[in-house]
This record gives structure tokens, sequence and C-alpha cells, in this order.
């Protein structure tokens, strides 16, 4: 214990200048052995580390005690210690050894966890990731622990002040993945659709040379989220990488033929459909979504005739709808129009049903205020977009590496048609780079544009 007691020493000592803080680093390096050899006695000398001033000292101790078992009677001490110090301490000094401050939110996750108390890290985990972050355009590997603890307690509206960031820098591929599939299932929670399908959409496209479980799972949920929300299943984009195109469909083959039995219109195959594979639906935690997906196709039935007929009885919109009766079918189009699914009145004497263009002008405060921000939006993407095809265009080791395939291009056939140059050497780059640091922004706006840009730097990365 000699020896952990001059640690501590040198901790408390070392600390006034970044000098120091880097000399102090160094030994905290040498002594890891030593620490983890004493983890379970290192208690008391935590507290007499101050978190908020010796940060990195108090980072290698507490790392190196929660290495080992934590008991149950320590698991209280061990969660208060970790918020404490998550809320006092030094961003620079955890930027030192983020490994260890990450290896310690990590198992703080765990514990809670297993406690059955996942809220309580929910505030905590936020403060980490904010610490961690570089900045909000880049995505740690804590992000998906805390969309983990939102979902588990339910609190889907925490996750929110993550989601809504965009993320321009992903330095793991898995980290990826499970930031949009946990960010989709948090979207779905708060009925936004098109955010999950936004979400989902992305892990599915994400670069991958063999397909993982986690993609699987997210595509049975985007056929779902699609269905609800356009009653269609989108086919894949160009920069779909091909181990999800060939195997995907095969994998999801119940959500496939749910799909198919939607897309021709009739709820009573659609209802068998579901009932054959309610089992499987029911193992993948879908039966829920499935249900959603079985209500909306009323409402899309709906929804087409708006686009042919100006007025409808109710009984004819319910045969159409395949619905069970005229009552049925008013009390859905009155949702649809308190909704804002479709524009139309309602006749009750007569049982008629007239259905009106969007009255919407474009013209009032709200809406020129959301046009504005959307104006907004995409000139600070686009800003950001040339600024980094700026950038790689004019880095050596991409120019070098794309060189070498320049003899199978004629550049002149590009000239007239810039784009299709742009779709061939992306191919080329996602080919040549698939385990590399992946740069990619999970949103709709100009994504596939950015998306062949910022993977050059896979590329140059490698």
């Amino acid at each position: 214990m000699e020896s952990v007691e001059v640690l501590v020493a040198h901790i408390q000592g070392l600390f006034r200048s970044s000098d120091e803080v880097s000399q102090l680093h160094s030994l905290l390096k040498q002594s890891e052995d030593a620490l983890r050899s004493h983890a379970d006695r290192l208690v008391p000398f935590l507290s007499q580390i101050d978190p908020s001033i010796h940060t990195l000292g108090y980072l290698f101790l507490l790392e190196a005690y929660s290495s080992e078992s934590i008991s149950r009677e320590e698991t209280s001490g061990f969660l208060l210690s970790v918020v404490e110090f998550i809320n006092s301490c030094s961003t620079e000094q955890i930027r030192l050894a983020p490994e260890k401050f990450i290896s310690v939110c990590k198992i703080f996750k765990d514990q809670v966890m297993q406690l059955g108390v996942p809220m309580q890290g929910i505030a905590p985990m936020r403060m980490a990731i904010r610490k961690l972050q570089t900045s909000t355009e880049q995505l740690t590997t804590l992000h998906s622990d805390y969309l983990l603890l939102c979902l588990l307690a339910k609190c889907y509206k925490a996750g929110l002040s993550i989601l809504d960031d965009d993320i321009f820098e992903v330095d793991h591929l898995r980290d990826h993945f499970l930031y949009c599939y946990y960010g989709g299932m948090i979207n779905i929670g708060l009925k936004r659709f098109e955010k999950a399908l936004e979400c989902l959409h992305n892990a599915v496209t994400a670069p991958m040379t063999t397909l993982n479980a986690i993609a699987v799972e997210a595509y049975k949920k985007y056929i779902l989220v699609s269905l609800i929300l356009n009653g269609q299943v989108p086919s894949f984009p160009k920069y779909t990488s091909s181990a999800a195109l060939r195997n995907l469909k095969s994998y999801t083959q119940p959500y496939v033929d749910l799909a198919n039995s939607y897309a021709r219109g009739k709820s009573s195959e659609l209802e068998a459909c579901v009932q054959t594979n309610q089992e499987k639906f029911q193992s993948d935690s879908n039966l829920g979504l499935v249900k959603q997906v079985l209500s909306s196709l009323y409402k899309h039935n709906i929804q087409r005739l708006t686009q042919t007929y100006l007025t409808l009885s109710l009984q004819d919109i319910a045969n159409v709808a395949q619905l069970n009766s005229p009552k049925e079918a008013e009390m859905r189009v009155l949702q649809m129009i308190q909704d804002g699914e479709i524009f139309a009145t309602i006749n009750q004497k007569d049982g008629m049903v007239s259905f009106h263009e969007d009255p919407e002008q474009y013209k009032t405060c709200g809406m020129t205020e959301h046009i504005d921000f959307s104006i907004q939006r995409l000139m600070v993407l686009s800003k950001k977009l040339s600024s980094l095809d700026e950038h790689l265009s004019c880095d050596p080791t991409y120019l070098s590496k794309i060189g070498k395939e320049r003899q199978r291009f004629d550049f002149d056939e590009f000239d007239s048609v810039p784009h299709k140059f742009m779709q061939r050497a992306y191919l080329f780059i996602r080919k040549g780079s698939p385990n590399g640091v992946v740069r990619h922004c999970p949103q709709t706006i100009l994504s596939s544009s950015i998306m062949i840009v910022l993977e050059k730097r896979v590329t140059m990365r490698r």
C-alpha cells in the first residue's frame, strides 16, 4: 500500500501546470498494475482526492477500483462517487485518458441497469457525453449507452437532447449502428415516425462488409415504420452496401411478406399474414408496431380516395377501405381530419364526405419561421459539405490513391454529367475502405451527397 500512498501524494502535488499533469499521467500509466492489484482497498484514497482539481488521478483510481467486481453493499457508494466525479471533473484532464473515462461510465451504466434504476443514470451520462465530446458533431461511444438508458427508463424525450445534434464524426461503426437503432426506437416511442425512419435508414444503409445483427433488427423496424408513415417500403439507395443489398431481405422474410401483403391493400390478406407470423413478430418485440401497420392500412386506403373523389358516401368509404360499417368509417375520417392527415367535411344528415385541398397558404408567421429555419439549415449543411469537399479534394493522400484509378475512367464523359463520376468514385472508395474511421451525417437533407464527400476521409485515413 505504500506505493499507492506515494502515488496519491504525487496526485495531490502535480496539478498546477500542463507539464505537471503530463508528468502525473506518465506516472499513473506506469502504476496501473499496482492500482489494480489493490483495487479492493482504494476507496479510502478516493476520499483524499478532490475530483475537480485532481481529475486525472481520481479517474485512474476510480477505474482501477471498478475493474474488480463491485459488491451490492458497495454499489451505492460507487454510484455516488461516479456521479460526483462526472459532475465536477476537468474536461481537459479526462481527455488525456478517454478510454478510462469511458470504462468508468460504462460500468456505471451497467450498475444502474442491474439495480433496475436506469433513470438515475440519464443525467450523469448526458453530462459525461458533453464532457467527452470535442464538439456536438462528434459521436462518442457513450451515446448509445445513454440512449439505452432512456429507452429502459421510458424517458424518451431525454434522448432528444443528443438525437437532435447533427453528427459528422464517427470513430467506430458499431457506435453508429447502435446510435441510429436506439434513436429510431426512441422516435418511435414519441410517434415521431419521420425521424425514426431517418435514423433506421442510416443504420440500414451505413457501410458494412458483412451483415450485422443491428442492421437486421433496424431493417425490420424500418419496414414497419415505412408502412405506417408512407404505406410502402422504398427501395434501397445506391450508396447502400452490397452486403445489405444481398442479405437483408432474406433475414427479414416475414416482414417482407407483410410489406407485400400491405401493398395489395386487402385487410383480410394482411391480417392473415400477421396471424401467420405473429410468433415471430412477438419474439422480435415488434407486435405493437405490426398492429399499428394493420391500423394504418385503413388510413392509407382512405387517403387514396381523396386523390380520386371530391365527395363520397360513408358507406362507399367503408366498402372501399374494408371497414365494418359507415359509423366506423365516420370515426376514422374524423380522426384523420383531426390529425391533419386529410382535409374534409362530413355531412351527417346525408352521410356524405366532401374532400378538400390543403388550406395552407404558406403565409402565416409560423410557416414563415419554419421555411426560414429550413433554409438556414440547408445553408449550414451546404457550407459544411463545400468545406469538407474542398479540404479533402486537395489532400495529397486522397489524390494519390484516387489517381491510381484514373485510367479506369474517361473524365471527358463526366464534364456534362458530373454526378456520374461522383457515384463511381464513391463506389471505389466504399470498396477500398470498409473498416476505417467513418464520417457520416444521419440527417436526410443532402445525406447522399454528404456521404459521398465525407467517406473520402475513410480512404485518406487508411
